[in-house]
This record gives C-alpha cells, sequence and structure tokens, in this order.
C-alpha cells in the first residue's frame, strides 16, 4: 500500500519536473499505474473494478497523449516545452484532442479517467481488509492536485501564449489522423458517461477472486 502512494506522489512530482513532452507523458504513468496498484492492494470489489478500469482508461488516454505529442512533434518539430508555445491557433483540433486527453488524465468528470479513479478511491475508503487504508488513500487523492498542475502547465506551455515565428505555417492534423484523434475521445467519453459497459464485464470476471479473499 505505501509503494501504491510513493508510486502516485512520487510520479506526479516528478512529472513536475519535466519539460520534454514525450517524457512528461512517460513519467505521468507511474503516477498513474500507482492508483491501480492503490486499488488492488485494497482488496474490495469496488477498487478490484476501479484498478481494472484504471488499467484500461490508463491505456487510451495515455495513447492518445503519446499520439497527439507525436504530431505536434511532427508538425512543430519541436519537443521542449520551453520553446513552443501558442499553437493553437495552428492546431486548433490537435489543441482540442490534446486538452480532452490530458482532462481525462486528470480525472474531470464525464472522462473514463474520473470514472477509474472515482471507483479506485470509493473501493479504497471503504475498504476493511487494509488497517488505515484510509489515510492512503487520502494520500493517493493529492495526487489528483499534482497531476492537474502538470498537465496544465503542458497544456498552456504547448498551445497558449505567443506564436513563434516559426510556427507560423505549422498544419493541424489531417483528415485520417482525426478520424483516430475522435475514435479515442468517443471511447473515453463513453466509459466516462456510462462506465457500465465495461465494468459490467470487469466483475463478472473478479468475482472467482472476491470468492478466493472471501468477500
Amino acid at each position: 500500500m505505501v509503494f501504491a502512494v510513493v508510486s502516485v506522489l512520487y510520479g506526479a512530482a516528478v512529472t513536475l519536473r519535466q519539460t520534454d513532452l514525450k517524457r512528461l507523458i512517460a513519467y505521468s504513468s507511474i503516477s498513474h499505474m500507482g492508483y491501480v496498484l492503490l486499488g488492488i492492494f485494497a482488496l474490495g470489489q469496488v477498487s478490484l473494478v476501479g484498478a481494472s478500469l484504471q488499467m484500461f482508461s490508463h491505456g487510451i488516454i495515455t495513447g492518445l497523449l503519446f499520439a497527439m505529442a507525436g504530431l505536434v512533434m511532427h508538425n512543430a518539430g519541436e519537443r521542449d516545452l520551453r520553446k513552443l508555445g501558442g499553437l493553437v491557433r495552428q492546431m486548433p483540433i490537435i489543441a482540442v484532442v490534446f486538452s480532452v486527453a490530458g482532462l481525462g488524465a486528470l480525472g474531470l468528470p464525464t472522462t473514463s479517467g474520473f470514472a477509474a479513479e472515482f471507483l479506485v478511491f470509493v473501493g479504497s475508503f471503504s475498504s476493511t481488509v487494509v488497517s488505515g487504508i484510509q489515510v492512503y488513500t487520502i494520500l493517493g487523492v493529492l495526487g489528483i492536485v499534482i497531476t492537474a498542475g502538470y498537465i496544465l502547465w503542458m497544456l498552456q506551455r504547448v498551445f497558449y501564449g505567443p506564436v513563434l515565428e516559426k510556427f507560423n505555417v505549422v498544419k493541424d492534423a489531417d483528415i485520417l489522423e482525426r478520424v483516430y484523434m475522435f475514435a479515442f475521445v468517443a471511447v473515453i467519453m463513453l466509459v466516462g458517461i456510462y462506465p457500465a459497459i465495461l465494468t459490467d464485464v470487469i466483475k463478472t470476471g473478479i468475482m472467482p477472486i472476491m470468492g478466493l479473499l472471501g468477500g
């Protein structure tokens, strides 16, 4: 349980220090996997469902974040956050989709990230298996505050502020890129609004585990 909380807080703190776009997204995975561990170690049905949903959600959201970062790097020719800025004018579609993925990563309601983290925290806090788990859960929630910090900072550095002259001819996503971008967004929003589409299946899968645990 301690390892789970350390993963959440340490991963988020290290991510705050990153100035490379792809490296920032990569380090954020450490923090988000901490939520998975928190849900697993709580050994409750709700927390295990949340942990499973978090693995799915993290895969979708982080995959989209990496795809958007790749488009920014390819189209703008830059990955250093200190050298980016103002790209929302040249890349409005990429900016919107990148923002949706980022807000999903920090657990904004109506996204799959919120549904997963909510189940993890509720399931962990209400667990009677691990002594003092409420303290660990509260510490885990603090990770969301740090996550909001680095996600919003990343979006601000990439898309807002003055436009550098070298980015005046940068192109937005093409038609084929928009197809997969919006497909990812649709999944993130669908699971966020109606998580039962996955949680009902997950519950069936973890019932044997709960039987072994006596739950």
